[in-house]
């Protein structure tokens, strides 16, 4: 079992996750079957997802993946995702008594934030990364900017991000990102064109080890 440490340490050294939204149980398990396969290692399944404690126990039982939940509103969502399996918790709010609860159950917490103070006034609550969300405009620009002077934030932005752009917010000092419709693309999902999405997280993954090569 890993603890909570451990699953940030790899958070932070896989650094790209898959984060599947979907009204189709089959399509969010056949999309995220081809992100694994595409090399993702971090998946995450948020909680609007038909069945998604389900998917969750199913994808958690393989040791080579790290399962989070994704649009955590309650300490109910928190606790029932932990028992299916889920390492991480991502919320598009922050919430202390979200973040407290994920301190208790031993889960790496993701809350989202906006502005510089809510990053700040998030993780002085004991959030482990902070998600920015909703993220508009240059990602990577707002990301510097916040880094200049808060550099001891660790920002891990889940919207803004794309197969063309997410090195450069890597660059600017993200510690990870987070793919959603950048990678599930509507298309995609309505076509069950798996095979398209499996090609785009290989190229991502591709993307991200030359990177690495250079850091």
């Amino acid at each position: 079992m890993l603890n909570k440490e451990q699953t940030l340490q790899i958070i932070l050294d896989h650094r790209v996750s898959a984060i599947m939204r979907s009204n189709s149980r089959a399509s969010a398990h056949a999309a995220m079957r081809a992100a694994q396969a595409g090399g993702f290692r971090l998946l995450e399944f948020t909680l609007t997802t038909p069945d998604a404690f389900g998917l969750i126990a199913e994808f958690s039982a393989d040791a080579d993946l790290t399962i989070g939940a994704g649009t955590v509103l309650t300490i109910e969502d928190a606790q029932q995702a932990v028992e299916a399996g889920a390492k991480f918790l991502v919320s598009p709010i922050a919430d202390p008594e979200i973040i407290a609860e994920a301190q208790r159950l031993g889960a790496v917490m993701i809350p989202g934030c906006v502005t510089p103070n809510e990053m700040v006034m998030a993780q002085r609550a004991g959030a482990d990364l902070i998600k920015y969300f909703p993220a508009s405009g240059n990602v990577a620009e707002y990301v510097r900017s916040i880094m200049g002077p808060l550099p001891t934030l660790r920002i891990f932005p889940t919207s803004g991000a794309t197969p063309e752009n997410f090195i450069h917010i890597l660059n600017a000092g993200a510690v990870g990102v987070g793919f959603v419709r950048s990678l599930f693309t509507d298309d995609d999902m309505k076509n069950e064109n798996y095979a398209a999405i499996e090609k785009r997280a290989a190229k991502i993954i591709e993307d991200l080890n030359n990177w690495r090569g250079n850091h």
